[in-house]
């Protein structure tokens, strides 16, 4: 493996905060961490540890006060809007605990949408295999389950084919069974395309099918862990 793909995402010296004066908040603290090409790797900690300020500064949504997040060497900091923008597109894939689909197009035309932003777009009927979502392509959201709109969501992020893949509490609105058959989906997708996947998550549990967890409390990295005998998400257990 090259270096740079050991540092795939080098996240250095990250400070965040918001408001002036005696209302200013620090959110961030210094968060310092990297990412290897291809990693399952999880943001583990409680409400208010800094998990999605940061998941939103890698995605380009905001911006480090301090620091620089890096991607293959290039830092998002050095990048204006329009650079921007094309990052955004070409490289992140976003899933979010809401779905976000368009109520009036169906499951294929959903995830297609997502396919317009690609020049190296997965093949779509493959995909909807994969995701096992191909006899429901027709379908509105509104006749799905909450798992199959979460699932359709997860198509239209990784059909571009991201080399980055953004989970944000991915499962935080689904029941016990569902979250495990989502986890083991984009667990999946990660063995199968090689996405980096970035999965911010309150739940202790989803750490032990991780390769890497980065553990944050107020807003700094308390731990990074390697883990050496992962497991399926099928065994996971919470």
């Amino acid at each position: 493996m090259t270096m740079s793909e050991e540092k795939f995402l080098e996240v250095s010296n990250v400070f965040k905060a918001y408001g002036e004066g005696d209302s200013r908040q620090e959110v961030l603290r210094g968060m310092d961490f990297t990412v290897t090409k291809g990693e399952f790797c999880v943001l583990l900690g409680p409400s208010g540890s800094g998990k999605s300020t940061l998941l939103n500064i890698i995605g380009g949504i905001d911006s480090a006060d301090e620091g620089y997040i890096a991607i293959g060497g290039d830092k998002l900091r050095d990048m204006d809007e329009k650079a921007l923008t094309q990052y955004r597109r070409k490289h992140l894939g976003y899933v979010f605990q809401l779905y976000n689909l368009i109520p009036n197009l169906t499951v294929k035309e959903n995830i297609e949408v997502g396919a317009y932003l690609s020049d190296k777009a997965l093949d779509i009927d493959e995909l909807l295999k994969t995701l096992g979502l191909y006899e429901h392509r027709h379908k509105l959201p509104n006749q799905l389950s909450g798992g199959q709109q979460q699932r359709t969501s997860i198509g239209r992020a990784i059909i571009k084919n991201p080399d980055i893949l953004l989970c944000d509490e991915p499962t935080g609105a689904l029941d016990y069974n569902t979250s495990k058959e989502i986890l083991k989906l984009i667990e999946d997708v990660n063995q199968k395309y090689g996405n980096t996947v970035i999965m911010v998550t309150h739940n202790e549990a989803i750490q032990h099918m991780a390769d890497h967890t980065i553990k944050l409390r107020d807003g700094k990295v308390r731990k990074s862990i390697i883990n050496e005998n992962k497991i399926s998400a099928t065994e996971l257990d919470w």
